[in-house]
Parts: structure tokens; sequence; C-alpha cells
């Protein structure tokens, strides 16, 4: 097991990882629209915690090396955007998309309006 960390993206805020590399698979914890130069949230809505929280995903698949996303869970606090949160989610997802899961929450960490992790596998 491998621990995979950049400053690219946001620290982790609790006792986690940002993701682990285990054998050809890497497992990316929950990101959110924070801005990891300065820790706090993106300012705006949903659309901008969405493009951050993808953006953070991205350093870190960067950060791994050369993986291919073949998983994700999505978190909402509001399933009244799922349709928004498609749009942008297919900015950086297109077809063949990963599998993915996407569902309500009642609260996410910092305030945040959507999470989205990851697995991904090694090309």
């Amino acid at each position: 097991m491998e621990i995979i960390q950049t400053v690219l993206a946001p620290a982790a805020v609790g006792p986690y990882s940002q993701a682990v590399r285990a054998g050809e698979f890497l497992f990316i914890s929950g990101q959110i629209g924070l801005d990891p130069a300065t820790g706090t949230m993106v300012p705006g809505g949903l659309e901008e915690q969405t493009r951050q929280a993808l953006k953070n995903l991205q350093q870190i698949l960067t950060a791994a090396g050369a993986f291919r996303v073949i998983k994700t869970t999505c978190f909402l606090t509001d399933m009244k955007d799922f349709n928004r949160f498609n749009e942008i989610y297919a900015e950086v997802f297109s077809p063949p998309c990963p599998a993915r899961s996407c569902v309500a929450a009642t609260e996410l960490p910092k305030g945040a309006l959507c999470e989205i992790e990851a697995i991904a596998q090694a090309e």
C-alpha cells in the first residue's frame, strides 16, 4: 500500500489520506470544492464547487501517475442539482464514462454542496 499526496489538492480534513494505491488500483478519498491554496471552499455555488472537486481529483490522479478512473461515487446535498451536476461532470468524464453512483447526502464536510470520490486503475 502506498499513500498518494499532493499539495495541488486540499490536505485531508480528517484522519485519512488523499489517496491510497493498492496494487494496480488507486482509491481517491472524497473531494469537495476546497481551494488547496487557502483550504477554504471556493466562492460561488454548486457549479464552482463541482469544478473544483473535479480539479482536485485530477490533481491527485496526476500525482499518482497513469491511472484511469473506473468508478466514482458522487454525493449531492440537493438532488435538484442532479442535472446541473451531470453537465459539469460530463466536462471531465466523456464516453466511455466510468461507472458511477450519485446519492443524496443530508450534509457534507465544510458545508460542501457536492463530494466526489473515485477508484482508478493503472493504465
